[in-house]
């Protein structure tokens, strides 16, 4: 019966990242199957804090939804969690792997930075944005995919969340201008290149707009690349899935660049014929 509540549970949390991340739930299936549900699970989690602030309209009520997620993490930490499938499943996953809780409230510490949002003035304060929503997820993963080496790979793991955050952001500027009046693109850099705001209102792209998309989608393949010289660090049964998942998202970028830079009119995604032809 525990056995089977378990299976329900982990079944839960693989069904959110089936419907809401085809790109991370064809890397990370690779996975032996304790690390996959793992990764499911700690997906749910962030999957729950990013609808927080998303699904809901109005500032107070995404930061009470926050506010009430925090809560609930309290609760978990204490092991008095609620009676749902989400933190049971993640009750077992801190149950199995040597997991720190620190990340889950810098996650939650990311989306509040949504809610009350600026645009960043500079590429290191877009970077410390990156490590909240994204780079923590990293660091949560880290002790399932690095079960003996976790504790020296803190930043590998850290750079390779803030390229895949800096390449959702290069892949999704117009949505987030038009559809959340977000602008991701840092400040400074806008200016050094001459792209301002009238241009992106105006779904101008022009060469200003290459270069500075360009300039922000080579930091993130440095960081890619920072990420990848490390890979042989990490467990033997995890380096394919990860190289899968880094080697997909980085492939978003190229995508952009074949569809000439468009993404403000259009939304780019790697094809699923192309998705199979780079699993590792």
């Amino acid at each position: 019966m525990i056995q089977q509540q378990l299976n329900e549970d982990l079944l839960y949390c693989e069904n959110i990242i089936k419907k809401h991340s085809k790109s991370f739930y064809f890397a990370f299936s690779g996975l032996p199957a304790e690390k996959r549900y793992a990764v499911y699970a700690i997906y749910a989690f962030c999957r729950l804090a990013d609808d927080s602030v998303d699904e809901n309209p109005i500032a107070a009520v995404k930061s009470a939804a926050i506010n009430q997620l925090r809560h609930e993490l309290d609760l978990f930490s204490r092991h008095e969690e609620r009676d749902h499938p989400l933190w049971r499943a993640l009750r077992h996953v801190f149950n199995t792997f040597e997991m720190d809780i620190q990340p889950f409230y810098d996650q939650l510490t990311g989306q509040e930075m949504d809610i009350d949002f600026s645009s960043p003035k500079t590429l290191q304060q877009l970077e410390e944005y990156s490590y909240y929503v994204a780079g923590s997820v990293g660091l949560m993963l880290l002790p399932i995919i690095a079960t003996e080496n976790h504790q020296y790979l803190k930043k590998t793991a850290v750079d390779l969340g803030i390229a895949m955050q800096i390449t959702n952001i290069l892949r999704d500027i117009g949505e987030d201008f038009h559809e959340k009046n977000r602008i991701y693109l840092p400040e400074m850099e806008r200016l050094r290149f001459g792209y301002g705001e009238e241009k992106l209102n105006q779904q101008l792209i022009d060469q200003s707009f290459i270069n500075l998309w360009e300039h922000l989608a080579v930091r993130a393949e440095t960081l890619y690349d920072a990420f990848s010289n490390h890979l042989m660090i990490y467990d033997d049964d995890s380096k394919a899935p990860l190289m899968t998942a880094a080697t997909v998202y980085r492939e978003i970028l190229n995508v952009v660049r074949e569809n000439h830079y468009d993404c403000l009119t259009k939304r780019n995604f790697v094809a699923k014929e192309r998705l199979e032809q780079m699993r590792v």
